[in-house]
């Protein structure tokens, strides 16, 4: 009998701590990380897929106009959970969290940005930074040796002391047909206190129509619409002309257009695959 007790006492032993030893692996599991997809898509008026040197828009002031190059920084991504916690993604931290959208590279339409190590959750919004923000820029070339050499390769910077070109956009303008040459590049003119220049760098967020429920064996797509029409059709009605047809760096004309893109983005639809 005692032998009998012995062996079942050994018995439930085993048992529970076994079942001690599953819950703690499936709680690991279940907090794990997992991945996130940007997909970005621009376009004009919610259509998608400009084709460079080819699709043409009609501004509400009657211009044409067409992009040969349209490339833009996001960076400071952010997501939002539905209990208002936010998740800062490399935040400040261009070598990691800093992208640049160029349409040249879009496929069917579409430029992917995938975000790894995601904490699990139930995301209800995105935050993006179209630029890159004065606290990284302030931390030094150092600090951002990957990203600036990557951005000097595709032409979206300038000197260290001028800084990085957020959005340029380029190509052909006119009244019946597109025709004379613009170059629009927004940038942030290296340290703006010091320098007394416009800051540029804008900041966005955005609901997402269905939850990005991220988890280990699930990576959401966030479908982002960019309305280019947003550029010259904007909050603030804009003509191209010999006055800012060549703008570079944080005139006046490039602080409007920063205000107008800021507005463009829009989340479309959210798969959770």
């Amino acid at each position: 009998m005692k032998i009998y007790k012995l062996l079942s006492l050994l018995f439930i032993t085993i048992i529970t701590l076994s079942s001690c030893s599953n819950s703690a692996d499936e709680d690991i599991q279940d907090n794990a990380t997992g991945n996130l997809q940007l997909k970005f898509e621009n376009g004009f008026n919610n259509l998608g897929d400009i084709v460079l040197n080819q699709t043409t828009q009609t501004s509400v002031n009657g211009q044409k106009h067409q992009f040969s190059t349209l490339k833009y920084i996001i960076s400071n991504i952010s997501l939002i959970d539905e209990n208002g916690a936010e998740f800062k993604y490399n935040y400040n931290n261009p070598d990691k969290g800093a992208f640049i959208i160029n349409q040249e590279e879009a496929k069917g339409g579409i430029v992917y940005v995938n975000l790894t190590e995601i904490p699990k959750g139930n995301y209800k919004k995105i935050k993006l930074g179209l630029g890159v923000g004065p606290t990284a820029y302030l931390i030094g070339q150092g600090g951002q040796g990957l990203f600036w050499e990557k951005a000097k390769q595709e032409g979206m910077a300038w000197s260290w002391a001028a800084g990085y070109i957020f959005t340029k956009l380029e190509g052909k303008y006119g009244t019946s047909s597109p025709d004379t040459e613009f170059m629009n590049h927004c940038g942030n003119m290296g340290d703006t206190t010091a320098n007394g220049t416009a800051d540029l760098y804008r900041e966005v967020v955005l609901d997402l129509p269905t939850t990005a429920r991220v988890h280990k064996d699930i990576t959401p797509s966030v479908h982002i619409l960019a309305d280019f029409n947003q550029y010259l059709s904007g909050n603030k009605a804009l003509t191209l002309d010999t006055n800012n047809n060549m703008a570079m760096g944080s005139s006046q004309q490039l602080v409007d257009v920063s205000n107008n893109l800021i507005n463009m983005f829009k989340v479309d639809h959210v798969h959770n695959d």
